[in-house]
């Protein structure tokens, strides 16, 4: 039995579990089957992945700033980076007084480390520069698009098309390439909604279909930029089924995710499984 503190958070109805952890004493390696235990909407308290909140001495992560986020997808498996739990991260330390809360703060991920600053309710993330590849092919239903192929920290798979219906309900996780992608790859399904203006729904790998997804967010605004031969600076709504988020690609080569996080629910857990 181990009893645990947990918070409960989302950015845009994308939802995670936080496991203060800053030592590393409480939680160890993290089982992967504990996580996806805790990420189960029925046996659990339910959420598209967990982030432990650890010092990144702690964890033996190099990093310019103190904190590290731990992540995990719903399935226990590990990712370099998630956008939207990465505000939520920002927003505990802010709320906790882990950080100074009139200064922007450095949070170590396994895609390096994230600048975040606080705009009034939102966060804005330096979330680096895309790294933009071929183009390959992702099927749902038996109809095939042509996807981008776009790295922000997690591998995506962007394809424009006429509905977001086209995507089917997305029990099942898209066909893709794996070759392409042998660890996995997440699928955004993108519509234009007007000049600079999209919306999206994405199939996370580990997580199934999600409410939100900030890498890819940052992935199609990045995408729809390149299909529109836009200039640099320009800044993409992109609407998300569960709210929006701006996504700017800097004269410089950075993208920049704006959207806002909560933290609400916390508790104590005694982990009887």
């Amino acid at each position: 039995m181990v009893k645990f503190e947990w918070l409960k958070g989302h950015g845009t109805e994308n939802d995670f579990v936080l496991l203060p952890d800053h030592d590393g004493s409480v939680h160890g390696d993290l089982d992967p089957q504990f996580v996806a235990a805790l990420c189960d909407r029925r046996r659990g308290i339910g959420a598209d992945g967990v982030m432990r909140v650890i010092r990144s001495s702690a964890l033996g992560m190099e990093s310019a700033g103190e904190w590290f986020m731990d992540y995990r997808n719903a399935d226990g498996s590990v990712s370099e980076m998630c956008g939207n739990g990465v505000r939520v991260f920002a927003k505990h330390l802010f709320d906790e007084g882990l950080v100074p809360a009139d200064q922007a703060v450095t949070v170590g991920t396994r895609d390096g480390d994230k600048l975040i600053t606080r705009d009034g309710e939102n966060f804005v993330v330096d979330m680096g520069s895309p790294d933009v590849r071929q183009t390959s092919k992702i099927a749902v239903d038996g109809r095939t698009w042509e996807a981008q192929d776009i790295r922000t920290g997690n591998p995506h798979a962007v394809a424009f098309v006429e509905t977001l219906d086209d995507a089917g309900a997305l029990l099942v996780e898209p066909e893709y390439d794996r070759e392409v992608y042998p660890n996995g790859v997440n699928i955004e399904f993108v519509v234009r909604r007007g000049p600079q203006h999209v919306a999206m729904r994405v199939h996370e790998r580990g997580s199934g279909e999600t409410r939100s997804c900030g890498t890819g967010a940052c992935a199609v605004g990045a995408a729809t930029a390149l299909a529109d031969s836009e200039a640099r600076p320009v800044t993409y709504r992109v609407d998300v089924p569960g709210g929006t988020v701006h996504v700017t690609w800097t004269e410089d080569d950075r993208l920049l995710l704006a959207g806002p996080a909560e933290i609400v629910a916390r508790g104590e857990m005694e982990w009887l499984q």
